[in-house]
């Protein structure tokens, strides 16, 4: 197997980058202070900056992009213009990411100034505060998520993510193929871009440059969606299994119970994990196919391996206990 790549740490994104990557969902201008937009946001939380407004500035969240509300605004427009410039010049000295002004809401025109004086850009969307604040909220999270490659195949096999792993030309994307064949979805091939969501929630995805293609040793690069049908790729799935395959050796030991459950880690979270030996004669899209019918089950509480087991030692217990003296 190839070594295993380190996983990345996103510690801060630039105010460019959140704004190409959120401009149509979020609705969102620039204003002022473009010279700053490359600045860096370091943490994917959000603040609304109420209380700096009023002076207070302790544990003021600096590294957050600041949202100001149609409260803001009020307060904002409510005291004259030189305090407005003071107040908000205080807090761009604080270094902020941006200011982000919502519901289509005028900045004032000491906002402005400031932005454009501090390089601090200045940005306005037609959402409304809250609903500004829950997709943005989403669009951090993903942005901020930790990530990492693996080599393999992802596919999406009745609802659930195998990651097919195993040294190259073992057969993953034969099998890959087979499985396509049955319905089945591809998400990506040969590299697998894995990143942890909510810190909870693997999603694997395709580099958009090779999203729906496929190398099939023989023939080359073939195109999925062109071969199958749209329906036959998919853009991200989340990852619930990992199947390994391995050349076949005669001193191999595969699980035979299924009471075993091995574990495959993946940025700290560990995914239930399977091996199999490749070997002529073997259907190893049937065994795929069955084994992800068998973690859908799992997860939603039916575990085949320990119900028979609980039923064999029912079995084998006698009906009657035994008496003292015997």
């Amino acid at each position: 197997m190839p070594l295993r790549p380190r996983p990345k740490i996103v510690e801060s994104i630039s105010v460019l980058d959140f704004f190409n990557a959120g401009r149509e969902q979020l609705k969102m201008s620039i204003v002022a202070g473009e010279r700053g937009i490359k600045g860096l946001v370091r943490d994917k939380s959000i603040n609304r900056p109420a209380l700096a407004l009023t002076g207070y500035y302790k544990s003021f969240a600096t590294k957050r992009l600041q949202v100001f509300g149609a409260g803001e605004i009020a307060y904002l427009r409510d005291i004259k213009e030189d305090k407005q410039y003071k107040v908000l010049t205080e807090i761009a000295r604080r270094h902020i990411p941006c200011m982000i002004v919502t519901r289509n809401l005028i900045p004032p025109q000491p906002m402005v100034e400031v932005a454009n004086e501090n390089d601090t850009p200045l940005i306005r969307t037609t959402l409304s505060t809250r609903d500004f604040l829950a997709a943005s909220t989403l669009l951090l999270e993903n942005m901020f998520a930790p990530r990492v490659s693996e080599h393999g195949t992802l596919m999406d096999v009745k609802g659930i993510g195998v990651l097919i792993r195993g040294d190259s030309g073992v057969g993953k994307s034969e099998c890959a193929l087979a499985l396509i064949e049955r319905g089945y979805s591809l998400v990506a091939d040969d590299k697998v871009n894995i990143k942890l969501i909510n810190e909870k929630e693997l999603v694997g995805a395709s580099n958009d440059i090779n999203r729906g293609y496929m190398e099939c040793r023989g023939m080359g690069i073939i195109n999925i969606a062109e071969l199958f049908g749209i329906r036959s790729v998919r853009v991200e799935k989340s990852i619930n299994l990992v199947i390994t395959f391995t050349a076949w050796k005669e001193s191999d030991e595969e699980e035979r119970t299924g009471l075993e459950q091995e574990y495959f880690e993946l940025l700290g979270i560990d995914v239930p994990h399977i091996r199999f030996s490749v070997k002529p004669g073997r259907d190893l899209a049937r065994l795929v196919e069955v084994a992800s019918m068998v973690q859908a089950l799992k997860m939603i509480g039916h575990d085949s391996a320990k119900e028979f087991n609980e039923r064999l030692i029912q079995h084998m217990t006698p009906d009657f206990p035994l008496g003292d003296g015997i």
